[in-house]
């Protein structure tokens, strides 16, 4: 990295200069300086540094690394927290992207990037819990909530009814297939008992509030919904209100 070039005596802030230079935007290069990926003259730089036209800027390889690459967040999304933006009083689910609520078992470094920009990819009501992807690339948003989007998503949904001898079987078959929201033709779901009180229920769509919706029109009242998995990638063993990384190995 060159000298630092055109700077004024007393020095202009290093947030700046990288800005100035077009080497990263503000908000990356005080994410970059807060990670500990910048040097003045060898010494870790701090937010709000001011550099001198002859002070020497090196940067980690690292950012660069990091500028390149989009994350993908799976959290286990709790009871009270709203998919997208604040509604009512109620946080994102987004806010829980922190360090103090990163999963154990995930050994790949926290950068505060990896907090930015992060959008759902796909939506769980404020009463549901289970697997929310928030991302930055807009390729596995259009894969998971597209129009034409095959990508199956799995239900444990606990329900109760008031049938006499146990919900019948032609229930099930209407959530199966025959079911309208909103004036269209659902399509084809897979719904099968998980244990006496708790369905499993695997889509292709989702619309809003869809499977309490569906669970209405045939007498049935859900009284704890979970998502467990998308395509391939499962909830597994991730708490509720702890995050993960999508691994490189994972497809869904």
């Amino acid at each position: 990295m060159p000298p630092v070039a055109g700077a004024r005596p007393e020095g202009i802030r290093l947030s700046k200069w990288l800005t100035d230079q077009g080497i990263a935007s503000r908000r990356e290069a005080d994410d970059w300086i807060a990670a500990g990926w910048v040097r003045v003259d060898g010494e870790m730089a701090v937010l709000g540094q001011r550099v001198r036209p002859e002070q020497r800027i090196d940067i980690d390889p690292a950012a660069r690394q990091q500028q390149a690459r989009s994350v993908t967040i799976l959290l286990n999304k709790p009871v009270g927290y709203v998919s997208g933006q604040a509604e009512d009083g109620y946080p994102p689910a987004a806010s829980l992207v922190t360090p103090e609520h990163r999963w154990a078992e995930e050994r790949r470094p926290f950068h505060p990037g990896h907090a930015r920009g992060l959008a759902p990819a796909g939506r769980l009501d404020i009463d549901s819990t289970g697997l929310l992807v928030l991302t930055q690339d807009g390729r596995i948003a259009k894969l998971l909530i597209g129009e034409h989007s095959l990508v199956e998503k799995e239900y444990l949904v606990r329900v109760a009814h008031a049938f006499a001898d146990g919900v019948p079987e032609s229930a099930l078959q209407l959530l199966r297939h025959g079911l309208e929201l909103d004036g269209e033709a659902l399509k084809p779901a897979k719904v099968s008992w998980a244990n006496e009180d708790q369905l499993r229920i695997v889509l292709h769509q989702g619309k809003k509030r869809q499977i309490r919706r569906m669970c209405e029109a045939v007498g049935l009242q859900v009284v704890g919904l979970k998502r467990v998995r998308i395509g391939s990638v499962v909830l597994g063993k991730l708490p509720a209100g702890q995050w993960r990384y999508l691994r490189d190995d994972e497809r869904f």
